[in-house]
């Protein structure tokens, strides 16, 4: 059987991710690529690396993520809460780390529908007075 794991559900916007936590030597895929593959930004990158790096669990830990849904700074979210989420479930110790570094918070920003009569959520037609 395989080894034991961990698992964490992030969402960020209309992206969702589940995240897979394994004791191992510092392997991380993104639906079945390479993190720097998947995500090619450094920013994303360095985002995602930072509930690994409040752990201290860099090199001690093999991740699995897979993702869907949204974009790239949508999935990076939901990838950054999941790994938080699934870091938390392989030591409750780190809860306090992952809150106060508010990797645990979901951000329930959502793009606002487009409503009757507008040209899109909030802009309108020019007003003219005759």
């Amino acid at each position: 059987m395989a080894d034991q794991y961990y698992e964490g559900v992030g969402r960020r916007k209309t992206s969702t991710a589940r995240v897979r936590v394994v004791a191992g030597g510092g392997a991380f895929l993104v639906n079945d690529k390479p993190l720097e593959e998947y995500f090619p930004r450094l920013g994303d990158s360095q985002a995602i690396m930072g509930p690994l790096e409040a752990a201290g669990a860099k090199n001690a830990l093999d991740v699995s993520v897979h993702v869907r849904g949204g974009g790239p700074t949508g999935q990076t979210g939901a990838v950054v809460m999941g790994l938080a989420r699934a870091l938390e479930k392989w030591n409750p110790d780190l809860h306090e780390a992952m809150a106060q570094a508010n990797f645990l918070r979901r951000d329930s920003r959502m793009k606002e529908r487009k409503k009757p009569g507008l040209k899109g959520a909030r802009k309108a037609p020019t007003y003219t007075k005759r």
